[in-house]
């Protein structure tokens, strides 16, 4: 089957980006011709598995996005910020650059759902949050243009019930709606000793470009990684974008009085005050990509995620998962569904552990307090990796989504 991915923007950081480049590799695997529009420009970094890469040219170099950051050789602005006439413009640009396929599989409602239609052909979108919450809840001239534009898809993608309803609280009543949870690369996150996990993660680090840009890991890494973790000491991992709304302020504030340090692992523009109220020993590390963070969650003891805003998904915590590491998240969105998952994997008197009531730096200290003094901590880790298996491997997630595209 000829399968073309529209996505806007860039395929390493983020969760959509993430996630556009593990279905690309899976349906590869499959067997299918796969192609994928977006602005990446440097594809040869990811593993696509054999898909092709489509970078279309850009009206003005004006990128919509809903939470700004910079874009080689664009200019990002607000998707609430865009005109009626740019945004048709970028709309069929797009549309223009999607190849001759069997089916598009196209992210985000706006500007996916619009560039998807204008194309053409039989078309699924996926709904994440970021668009729902940041730019269009709220604004009903994107209300309405979402609604109107999710009216020709085969199928629509939800990773939650969460998301389920937000989009209904967004754009109204949505038929053909399907439940597809966001997957993890059980291959790539798998627990490591730790002096295996310190060599390789070193490793990659004396990889990395050392120049600056926000996008890539700090300058230095791999000496601040290897005298980091020459001190075994309890750590604590966020892993994330560094904006308020992920709730890493709540993270610093619990720690206070926890025998833990910190690590923190993201860009963003909330970095400058974090560093500025971080407790004493912690780790900024700057963007990293999968190929450090499968050798730095086994040098972690707990994971926290501590969002305080909505979330499609909670994938950074199945990845910890996946990799033995016990998460700690959010209670609330999608975040609580995968709470709910690894849960129910876990002895009964360690299920509470998983979650805290949102914003509650109290109840996350005393989760962290009770985690990290656990003899069975190692036990949790394996049982969280076993409902990641059962639940979310990214095989399974693309077959599921390919399903009700193909009426198979």
């Amino acid at each position: 089957m000829r399968i073309a991915i529209w996505h806007g923007y860039l395929l390493g950081g983020t969760g959509s980006n993430v996630y556009t480049r593990a279905l690309a590799r899976e349906w590869s695997s499959l067997g299918h011709d796969v192609t994928v529009v977006c602005q990446e420009r440097h594809a040869e970094r990811y593993d696509l598995g054999g898909a092709r890469v489509i970078v279309p040219d850009l009206p003005d170099r004006l990128l919509p996005v809903f939470v700004l950051d910079e874009y080689e050789g664009l200019e990002a602005r607000l998707l609430q910020d865009f005109t009626a006439e740019q945004r048709a413009a970028y709309v069929a640009a797009n549309a223009a650059a999607i190849p001759a396929a069997d089916v598009v599989f196209a992210n985000h409602v706006l500007l996916g759902a619009p560039v998807a239609r204008a194309r053409g052909l039989p078309h699924g979108v996926k709904a994440h949050g970021s668009e729902l919450e940041y730019s269009m809840r709220g604004r009903p001239e994107l209300e309405r243009w979402g609604a109107e534009s999710l009216a020709d898809a085969r199928a629509v993608f939800v990773g939650s019930e969460h998301i389920r309803r937000v989009l209904e609280d967004v754009v109204g009543h949505v038929d053909r709606v399907h439940e597809v949870p966001p997957g993890v690369d059980v291959d790539e996150f798998v627990p490591q000793d730790h002096a295996t996990a310190l060599r390789e993660l070193v490793a990659e680090a004396e990889q990395d470009p050392q120049d600056g840009d926000e996008r890539h890991p700090d300058p230095g890494n791999a000496q601040r990684f290897a005298d980091f973790f020459a001190r075994d000491e309890p750590t604590v991992l966020y892993f994330g974008k560094l904006i308020e709304n992920k709730g890493v302020q709540v993270l610093f504030e619990a720690l206070a009085g926890v025998d833990a340090r910190a690590v923190v692992v993201g860009f963003g523009d909330y970095r400058k005050t974090l560093e500025s109220i971080a407790p004493a020993g912690t780790l900024f590390t700057g963007a990293l990509e999968h190929r450090h963070l499968v050798h730095l969650l086994p040098l972690c003891d707990v994971a926290v995620v501590p969002s305080v805003f909505p979330e499609a998904f909670g994938m950074v915590a199945a990845e910890a998962a996946a990799a033995g590491v016990p998460p700690v998240v959010a209670n609330h969105s999608g975040l609580a569904e995968v709470a709910a998952g690894i849960a129910e994997a876990y002895p009964p008197d360690a299920r509470r552990l998983t979650s805290f009531p949102n914003r509650d730096a109290g109840a996350l200290r005393e989760r962290l307090q009770e985690l990290l003094g656990r003899a069975d901590r190692a036990e949790l880790g394996a049982a969280a990796r076993t409902a990641v298996e059962r639940n979310w491997s990214w095989r399974r997630v693309s077959e599921r989504l390919l399903s009700p595209l193909t009426g198979n």
